[in-house]
């Protein structure tokens, strides 16, 4: 695990964040930020935008795990709850705000550190995901365009696919820019005109 990644612990009980904080820094954490009151999660993480949210929740209910899951921006940063009780509901809720561990039974000093480190991981995967998934969305809608407009191309000059695209990259190559964004030109002024 990094040394060097930034914590923000939110545990109301000052004893017990004591306690955490030591056993991160025992980890070899250095840079731990404590937190009291959950309602002001969103500014602590504005101030100083923790790599990882780590969140002590004894009883914890739907809303209250969708508030600070949001508020902690799963998809930006780690998110590790600990929660003494919670049921299949609960469960959901809080995986599918995104957070990256949801660890029952309460947090214990001993297993901080795999913890973090077992949410790092599922943080880094799902970010990864997700940007192959965005990926492939862009391609997908580069796609689309680029046919429509090869589609306005052949409608106009009476030519084939193939003739449409090479006009295309024609045009892109002979301005410097990408043959997305040729197409989306021609598309967006097709739309003007009809």
């Amino acid at each position: 695990m990094q040394n060097s990644l930034c914590i923000l612990v939110v545990e109301a009980d000052a004893d017990k964040a004591r306690q955490i904080i030591d056993a991160l820094c025992e980890a070899g954490m250095t840079d731990v930020h404590a937190l009291a009151h959950p309602g002001g999660l969103e500014r602590a993480i504005k101030q100083i935008s923790p790599d990882i949210v780590l969140i002590d929740l004894a009883n914890p209910d739907r809303d209250t795990l969708e508030h600070l899951s949001l508020v902690s921006d799963p998809k930006a940063r780690a998110v590790a709850m600990f929660v003494d009780q919670t049921d299949d509901e609960l469960t959901r809720a809080a995986l599918n705000a995104g957070v990256s561990a949801y660890v029952v039974d309460g947090l214990k000093m001993n297993r901080i550190k795999p913890v973090l480190e077992t949410a790092i991981a599922r943080f880094q995967l799902m970010r990864q995901m997700q940007s192959e998934l965005d990926a492939a969305k862009r391609a997908l809608h580069d796609r689309k365009t680029i046919d429509r407009a090869k589609g306005i191309l052949m409608r106009q000059r009476g030519c084939s696919e193939e003739e449409a695209y090479g006009l295309l990259r024609k045009t892109a190559m002979d301005q410097g820019r990408k043959v997305i964004d040729v197409a989306q030109a021609l598309v967006t002024a097709a739309d003007l005109l009809s």
